[in-house]
């Protein structure tokens, strides 16, 4: 048991993995949507313009994906739906943020983009776990 406390080695579907899973996606997923994509849907023309800025072409798509991808994909990822496809798109959005928008800002200015860019890429590379929309689909197909 103390080995087990001290040294883990859950498998990837364990209860206590399906938990600590749920836990992450759900809170990650909601405070993206909710602190960072609902102001940008739709976007403003000051931050179309901001993306245009940047480089894109088409900025006012461009923003509207970038919105979207934070908002929307922050909810499906919270219920676990669609969570690899929306992962995609927010890890793009949060690579474009730290190492193009805030590229010379100092690193915590960068971190919290850093830390959603390796969440959203944990679920990209994992999908979402037992407790999840996807599971339930995948079950039903």
């Amino acid at each position: 048991m103390l080995k087990k406390i001290l040294f883990g080695g859950e498998s990837g579907d364990s209860l206590t993995s399906n938990i600590a899973l749920t836990l992450l996606r759900v809170f990650a997923g909601l405070a993206m949507a909710f602190a960072h994509g609902l102001g940008k849907v739709p976007p403003s023309e000051k931050f179309a313009a901001a993306v245009g800025n940047i480089g894109f072409p088409l900025p006012n798509l461009f923003a509207w994906a970038a919105g979207l991808s934070e908002f929307l994909g922050g909810i499906f990822i919270a219920l676990g739906l669609f969570t690899r496809l929306s992962s995609a798109f927010l890890a793009f959005t949060m690579l474009i943020a730290v190492f193009v928008v805030h590229l010379n800002d100092p690193f915590g200015k960068k971190e919290l983009g850093l830390l959603y860019l390796f969440v959203a890429i944990l679920f990209l590379i994992r999908g979402a776990n037992d407790w999840s929309l996807d599971s339930f689909f995948r079950e039903k197909v």
